[in-house]
């Protein structure tokens, strides 16, 4: 069985699937990528039993169909150093040797039957389907998946919650001290319902989607969800349990509003922060008419420092603390050249939100505040 693929299509897929592979498996032929090849495309398998992707590539020329496994080290390190040129794979079914063949050289490697991959799991039938845009479901998965949790005595607040309302999708991300809320208005459903998309499956997603307006398909059920878009398919088991109810959580009627220039403020953060404690990284923020103080000490070290940043503010003078390094994660993933702080009084979390929302957007993101030692 012969068949001819460009060595640079076969390797970027490669590459791509890569990271839904373990350093260990408990299935030995999960180390191995699956290849399918039909009507002039080789479909591409990576599993870890959890999560499964697979991806395409067309095909140059193709003999006969066949399913094969190979190795994923064995094959990527072979494809590595080879330029971009058509590449001829010549499989033995009987004895599994498989020769590769290019412009200026080949080599030899050892296959193994595909008999022993596992079976994808079936959906079923009681499942839910909906369509969003790429772009959508990529700035939901980045605007939400730092603000997971790594804890895994909480597996619920690991994972991203995916909530379908009547008027909204909603993303949401916490890991108990921030919590990022998206709203995509432009998707709805007739009942509310949602699943928690574990953090590997949502990070393989991160890097394989790209930023323009192609749809993906979503389709989940109460145990597994599927999204399929142009060149591949990724299906993951869900994390059970019932999320928290994080609307309970973000403060209703916060008077204070300060208007601050995001970059200004990353970079008066970082500046203090090299004077902080580093274990607490605890800053403080004092607001004042048309002024915000960042400030922050070591008493250990009898190390401090303050900035301060023309900001809007015209409310009564406020002191608040929050974790540096937090703070800096969440003005990271706000896009706007402007944020709005909403704030109450220094035991209340504070809301922290674009100064003007993308069309079709909707973006809060909350943190608690750390007590302030004077």
């Amino acid at each position: 069985m012969k068949l001819k693929v460009s060595s640079a299509a076969l390797f970027s897929r490669l590459t791509a699937i890569n990271r839904v592979l373990n350093s260990k498996n408990s299935l030995p032929i999960l180390d191995c990528y699956l290849f399918e090849t039909r009507e002039q495309q080789m479909f591409i398998t990576a599993s870890d039993s959890e999560t499964t992707l697979v991806t395409t590539v067309e095909l140059i020329e193709s003999s006969e169909d066949s399913r094969f496994c190979i190795k994923a080290k064995t094959i990527q390190d072979s494809l590595k150093e080879i330029s971009d040129q058509p590449i001829t794979l010549d499989l033995n079914l009987d004895t599994m040797e498989i020769r590769g063949e290019y412009q200026n050289g080949s080599f030899n490697i050892m296959g193994e039957r595909a008999d022993q991959y596992p079976a994808p799991h079936s959906m079923g039938e009681e499942i839910c389907e909906f369509t969003l845009r790429q772009s959508e479901l990529l700035s939901g998965i980045n605007q939400t998946l730092f603000a997971t949790a790594d804890d895994e005595i909480r597996p619920v607040m690991t994972g991203i919650y995916f909530d379908f309302t009547p008027e909204n999708l909603i993303f949401v991300g916490t890991d108990g001290r921030k919590l990022v809320r998206k709203k995509i208005t432009s998707v709805h459903s007739e009942n509310q319902m949602g699943f928690i998309l574990p953090k590997k499956p949502a990070t393989i997603l991160r890097s394989i989607l790209s930023k323009g307006d192609g749809e993906i398909k979503l389709t989940f059920n109460d145990k597994q969800a599927q999204l399929t878009g142009q060149d591949f398919t990724l299906t993951c088991s869900l994390i059970n349990g019932r999320y928290p109810n994080y609307n309970s959580v973000i403060p209703q009627n916060n008077p204070y509003l300060a208007r601050i220039d995001r970059a200004a403020l990353v970079s008066a953060l970082k500046r203090v922060l090299v004077f902080c404690d580093q274990s607490s990284a605890l800053v403080k923020m004092s607001f004042s008419p048309s002024k915000l103080t960042v400030s922050g000490q070591d008493v250990n070290y009898s190390t401090s420092a303050e900035e301060r940043i023309v900001c809007e503010y015209d409310s009564p003078k406020m002191n608040i603390g929050f974790k540096g390094t937090l703070l800096l994660d969440i003005l990271g993933n706000i896009e706007s050249e402007e944020v709005v702080f909403q704030l109450a009084d220094p035991g209340r979390a504070g809301l922290i939100t674009p100064a003007e929302q993308k069309e079709g957007e909707d973006i809060l993101m909350l943190l608690m505040p750390m007590m302030l030692n004077d």
